[in-house]
């Protein structure tokens, strides 16, 4: 079936989206953080409040539209699509992926505790370090989107994108973490040998002018590493969303509006964030059933797995592993014997 969405009709709708993000994060940086702070527990529950809110009225008024165009524009007629299915599949899928990526974004909250750690960054910079990652991320994540949109087109890629997915759970469930070693990292490495790095944080500058050259500050160095980090998040999580729906406008904006709440969602789990040993888990099978749609389960149910099972499974996971965290809690150390 083709998109529902091509881009070259909804090519403003892309824009005025685009547009809105850049609003909302100029609001962000610009009015709500203006100045760096210490996010406290209940800013951070009132910002991630905001950010579900807005992806779920998104989700409404998407909604609302796709009805209303699928019923009035005879293309959609002509093409056989009913417009009440297509309207409720379209908010279903859009919930989905956003389900999806909000999960598994919770990888990225375990990598920003560890980095924040490691570079001793101070809790009034961590705000806007993460919003300049996220800024990044969201391009990176455009791009994939793009590239996966023209991929997806072949059958054998989406083939592919399937098995590397439960290649990718399985090896989650299976093999211990490494940790995490910014220091070995070979873009954080290159660029530490064509900027100097200063020993010291100059406030929340990212660069700093020294005896007439650019010194980059550990600020910066930290937000390499992010921007780093995700990209290998983006290799798993796009291919993910595109095996809940081939339309790429609904893949792009659950991703944005999921991404948007990461630095909300940070600083209201960083501290509880170890309570939810069993999470990985959790998101490993997710990787696994998702991989399994793409390669199987969409072709053996007639082209689409039921969108409306997808997302109680996904639910279903990720809702028991964090329970399972909660009712099984991680062994604790012992420390050394008092003589």
């Amino acid at each position: 079936m083709p998109s529902l969405f091509p881009f070259a009709d909804f090519w403003w709708f892309y824009a005025a989206f685009t547009g809105f993000v850049l609003l909302l994060l100029a609001l962000d940086l610009g009015v709500f953080h203006r100045k760096a702070h210490v996010v406290s527990l209940r800013e951070a529950a009132v910002w991630s409040a905001v950010w579900v809110i807005l992806a779920l009225a998104f989700n409404y008024l998407f909604f609302q539209y796709a009805s209303w165009k699928f019923a009035h524009d005879p293309r959609y007629a002509a093409a056989g699509v009913d417009p009440a299915g297509a309207a409720r599949q379209v908010g279903l899928e859009f919930l989905t992926g956003y389900l999806v990526e909000k999960s598994l974004s919770v990888d990225n909250i375990f990598v920003f505790v560890l980095v924040f750690r490691y570079f001793a960054i101070p809790a009034q910079y961590q705000h806007r370090v993460l919003f300049f990652g996220i800024l990044g991320a969201l391009v990176f994540r455009a791009a994939f989107i793009a590239l996966g949109a023209a991929l997806i087109q072949y059958h054998w890629v989406v083939v592919l994108f399937g098995v590397f997915l439960i290649f990718t759970g399985a090896k989650m469930l299976l093999v211990p973490d490494k940790g995490i070693h910014p220091e070995r990292n070979p873009l954080v490495r290159l660029f530490r040998k064509i900027f100097p790095v200063t020993p010291d944080f100059i406030g929340q500058r990212f660069f700093v002018l020294l005896g007439g050259r650019f010194h980059a500050t550990p600020l910066l160095i930290a937000l390499v590493f992010i921007e780093a980090t995700d990209i290998v998040f983006a290799v798993d999580s796009v291919p993910a969303i595109f095996a809940i729906t081939r339309e790429p406008l609904i893949v792009f904006t659950s991703n944005v509006f999921a991404i948007l709440g990461l630095r909300a969602m940070y600083f209201l789990l960083a501290g509880a964030v170890e309570l939810f040993h069993l999470l990985k888990y959790g998101l490993a099978l997710v990787l696994i059933f998702v991989g399994l749609k793409m390669a199987w389960l969409n072709e053996a149910f007639g082209g689409k797995f039921p969108i409306e099972t997808s997302l109680a499974i996904i639910a279903f996971l990720v809702g028991a592993s964090m329970a399972a965290s909660l009712l099984f809690p991680r062994a604790r150390t012992a420390g050394p014997v008092a003589k």
